[in-house]
């Protein structure tokens, strides 16, 4: 019983990285009220469906599974809370001549929510909060964005992460 427990839980913070991502990504586009956006999450007036691919050729909207609405609301107010910062520190790793704002507005809700958690979740191990990052990305993009992401993610969380530091905590 516990593992479900586990399984449930860790399967309810991933469906809050996703809702995080796209809350971000609203409060830029919209310039909606960060609390007001999370409110329309919480109570499922948005972000409660995505696209699923049925078949090559057909698509159809699915209901996302529940999330952990407080640790949805912490990534949202935090990543909000700390974006200028975010932004700018994520400007150094970039290729020459690319910056922040160059990039997708989805790129951007992503990479703020991924390196927020990478700077504040060191409960978390690291590998775990990039994997599911990456993965989202490949919800969003094609294969070149995923990979540039990962590689992005593990360069920021090498520099700002002693290793080990989660793995030591977990114990």
């Amino acid at each position: 019983m516990a593992k479900k427990f586990i399984s449930e839980k860790i399967r309810m913070k991933s469906e809050s990285r996703l809702a995080a991502v796209q809350a971000t990504y609203m409060i830029a586009v919209t310039e909606n009220p960060v609390e007001e956006v999370i409110k329309d999450f919480v109570d499922g007036k948005v972000g409660r469906f995505v696209i699923a691919e049925k078949s090559m050729d057909k698509e159809e909207m699915v209901p996302v599974h529940e999330m952990d609405s407080a640790y949805f609301a912490e990534l949202v107010k935090g990543v909000h809370a700390r974006k200028e910062e975010i932004e700018k520190s994520l400007n150094a790793y970039l290729a020459k001549g690319w910056t922040f704002e160059r990039m997708d507005e989805t790129m951007r809700a992503l990479l703020l929510c991924a390196i927020y958690e990478i700077t504040t979740t060191l409960d978390v191990d690291v590998k775990v909060i990039i994997k599911e990052y990456v993965d989202l990305a490949y919800a969003f993009f094609t294969k070149q964005e995923p990979k540039m992401i990962n590689a992005l993610l593990d360069q920021i969380a090498h520099d700002v992460r002693p290793q080990g530091e989660a793995e030591a905590k977990n114990d």
